[in-house]
This record gives C-alpha cells, structure tokens and sequence, in this order.
C-alpha cells in the first residue's frame, strides 16, 4: 500500500473553538472520526461557550446535532456510523438519555451503530459527551 492519504481536519463553521489543539473531526480516506462534542450552541464571536440549557435533555439532543454537524462536513450521515462513544456524567442519566437517543434516531430502521456508554467527569455544567466513527462508502 504505497498510497498515502492525507488527514483533512474537519470543523463546522459554526461550532466553538476547541479548548486545545485538536479538531472536531478528521477523515482520512473512508474513515471519520468525529472528536467528542457536547451540548454547546452554535459560535458566537467574543461569547464563552456554554451549554445549550441545564438539563440532559436539551444538551442530548444538540450533542447529537453538533455530531451531525460534523459528520455532515466530512461527507458522511448517521447510515455510515460504525461506532458511537457516549459519556455521560451521572449513571441516573442512562434511562432518560436512551428515551432522548431513540427519539432522535426515531426515523431510522435499524439503529444507528454500536454504541458504549461511560460515565465520566466533565466540565461544570456539561452532562454529555457524544463521539463517533463513520466509514464512508
């Protein structure tokens, strides 16, 4: 295999800036990884990022949006996700988060991917943190 391909980092024009040097995504060749996104809203010039409300359900539902987002930069949708990381910061969250996942992948036949789901501490206010492996084509 005397190809080289290239890494493209992938950032949506409306997401924030990472908090440190890494991308919300990078594809090479057929595959996507998508870095671990959160409940933050769209940009918006001199603002702090924060999430979009205080509760795990409004943070799911635009956790997954900015992972579409991402996917959708890179080329690719939900139909090519092979792998979904879930971390959520209380275990008393699994139920109410699963309600708000098959919710959003509701138009779906099958579901979208594997999926594992740990719990982890993150940054005050985030309840959230959603990661995925697309491979396109």
């Amino acid at each position: 295999m005397g190809d080289t391909l290239r890494k493209t980092a992938i950032t949506p024009p409306n997401h924030t800036t990472p908090p440190a040097k890494f991308s919300h995504g990078v594809r090479k060749g057929n595959i996507l990884q998508v870095a671990g996104q959160v409940g933050f809203g769209p940009a918006e010039p001199g603002r702090t990022p924060a999430p979009v409300g205080p509760g795990l359900r409004e943070q799911t539902v635009q956790t997954l949006r900015n992972v579409q987002a991402v996917l959708e930069e890179g080329g690719a949708s939900w139909e090519d996700v092979m792998m979904v990381r879930v971390h959520l910061t209380d275990t008393s969250h699994f139920a109410a988060f699963n309600a708000v996942y098959d919710e959003f992948f509701a138009g779906l036949k099958e579901a979208p991917s594997a999926r594992t789901t740990v719990y982890v501490g993150l940054p005050a206010g985030l309840l959230v943190e959603i990661d995925a492996l697309a491979v396109l084509g």
